[in-house]
């Protein structure tokens, strides 16, 4: 599988934020998250993760969020409705994996995330998909922007 650092796109990098538990990948208006291999990912960790998203991003700006599965590693199962509960400001939620606990965790994640979450295998796909999704959102805010100044 690829990593961020390794495919063209990383040119595009805005900012990266690393922790003992995984490296988050910042671009304009999408993130890419690529945990550690055999971590427990806990609320804490992901809180993290969705604060340095806010600094980056602001709060109006769509987001991506896209789980680049590269290693193994364990969710806190307590912890699903925390996580979920406090992505309210993601918008499009991609995993990219391969790994053994990639289709079990993904089916977790769909009991909790209110939007659809797309799944691929191929990193430069979701990054695709994910970018399209990103400017169709932003050309239907600027035509909601603009009715709403006409009235």
């Amino acid at each position: 599988m690829k990593r961020v650092k390794d495919i063209p796109f990383f040119k595009y990098i805005r900012e990266i934020r690393e922790y003992r538990f995984g490296t988050f990948y910042f671009f304009e208006g999408l993130v890419i998250g690529e945990l550690n291999e055999g971590i427990t990912f806990g609320w804490e960790m992901g809180k993290k993760a969705i604060d340095a998203a806010r600094e980056v991003f602001g709060e109006d700006l769509p987001i991506a969020y896209i789980s680049n599965r590269i290693n193994d590693y364990y969710v806190v199962p307590a912890d699903w409705g925390k996580f979920f509960k406090n992505r309210h400001q993601l918008d499009f939620y991609c995993v990219v994996g391969e790994t053994k606990g990639s289709f079990a965790s993904l089916v977790m994640e769909r009991m909790f995330f209110k939007n659809s979450i797309k799944q691929f295998n191929d990193l430069e796909k979701a990054i695709e998909w994910s970018l399209q999704r990103i400017k169709e959102r932003q050309a239907k805010k600027k035509v909601s922007d603009l009715s709403s100044n006409v009235k």
